[in-house]
């Protein structure tokens, strides 16, 4: 690790162990408030799915009602429908589907193209990263700043398509209206091409930092004929049925049928709930430990300041003590002698009630009492003022 790295590790370590811990356990708190949101929420989609009946495109007609053009929010219903991808080039002669990158097919060793519906382009850069003996990278800028470094470029082209049946003419309108669910694409096509090396990358790798080595091209596609799984809320529109999809619900278009979507669910909403408990057990030690060692810490100085206040209003005493001992050498008039110790001259005069009768060092004793009172009058005292003679 570099310098600026060590700097940057030790400022990170510094502040997540701040106040003993305290910091680092709020982090943890949080992350597990997260998880248990996020587990709330997956427990209600998965009490949904178990809920949402599985039809194919034949059998949705009779499920869903056709009232209106315009269907109300009573007539739509959440279900899993299971249907074959069909451009609609085969159902009103209009759109074609698209051709993906030639493959090459193993058997006749010639290229063949994919019919598909939606079709994902993606270049993306590779980087090399310097590893140790045990195979971890020590670049931790990199690793910090890997997810807004890579660089990569996406496009996707995509054709209207239906879902419906084989030798059966009822058909399903995918609506993606809103959605921002991930797309069931296969990968068909990935090639990876090598930059020629240059001095400029042997000095990177010399100073042990990543540097892109390669474009990496993939491309995904839909298959037409694919059988795939649509959860959503199905209603009619213009007599024409659609499902559109929920986003309360993580899935829209899938592989997977509704049991193995169920066991997806369900394996995701355990892994969500048992994070939430571990990171919440972690934060509750880390911030019992933290206050445990902060209150520790606050005693300990309220007893050093205390300590301390002790020490200086003894070692006020004393030089009161000595002041006094060095001025008031020798005899004193009856008259003059301090009411409390009898032994030194008046010196100190009580505020707001005037009395002249303590010496200083016996002031001070009684300034310092819970309820300062005069020994004479007994009227509370504010303060007292030394009496110096001329």
């Amino acid at each position: 690790m570099s310098s600026n790295e060590q700097t940057l590790a030790s400022l990170v370590s510094q502040l997540a162990l701040s106040l003993d811990g305290a910091v680092l356990g709020t982090i943890v708190a949080f992350v597990a408030v997260d998880s248990f949101i996020s587990f709330k929420s997956s427990s209600s989609a998965l009490r949904k799915l178990r809920q949402a009946p599985s039809v194919k495109v034949s059998d949705l007609r009779s499920l869903v009602l056709n009232d209106s053009d315009q269907p109300q929010p009573s007539d739509a219903k959440l279900v899993v429908l299971r249907g074959h991808v069909q451009a609609k080039s085969a159902v009103e002669g209009i759109y074609k589907s698209l051709k993906s990158s030639a493959i090459v097919n193993p058997e006749t060793n010639k290229n063949t193209f994919i019919d598909a519906v939606i079709i994902q382009r993606t270049q993306r850069l590779i980087y090399n990263e310097w590893k140790g003996f045990l195979g971890w990278t020590y670049d931790l800028r990199a690793k910090l700043a890997k997810p807004w470094r890579e660089q990569e470029s996406s496009t996707i082209r995509a054709v209207p398509f239906v879902l419906g049946e084989a030798g059966i003419s009822d058909i399903v309108v995918p609506n993606f209206d809103g959605s921002r669910h991930p797309l069931p694409l296969i990968t068909v096509f990935q090639q990876k091409q090598l930059f020629n090396p240059n001095p400029y990358t042997f000095l990177q790798k010399l100073i042990g930092h990543d540097y892109p080595i390669g474009l990496q091209d993939v491309e995904k596609v839909l298959p037409v004929g694919m059988e795939i799984s649509a959860v959503g809320v199905c209603s009619f529109r213009n007599g024409i049925p659609e499902i559109k999809s929920c986003n309360d619900l993580p899935y829209f278009l899938s592989f997977l049928d509704k049991d193995a979507l169920v066991v997806d669910l369900e394996h995701k909403t355990n892994t969500q709930f048992w994070t939430g408990v571990g990171f919440g057990l972690l934060s509750l030690g880390i911030l019992g430990y933290a206050a445990a060692r902060n209150w520790t810490k606050w005693k300990e100085w309220r007893q050093q300041r205390q300590s301390q206040q002790a020490s200086n209003a003894a070692s006020s005493i004393a030089d009161s003590q000595i002041e006094a001992d060095d001025e008031d050498v020798g005899e004193v008039p009856d008259g003059q002698l301090c009411v409390i110790c009898l032994m030194r001259r008046r010196r100190s005069a009580f505020i707001p009630c005037g009395h002249l009768v303590c010496c200083h060092l016996c002031c001070i004793s009684i300034e310092q009492s819970t309820l300062p009172k005069c020994p004479v009058c007994r009227q509370e005292i504010r303060t007292a003022i030394r009496i110096y003679d001329s």
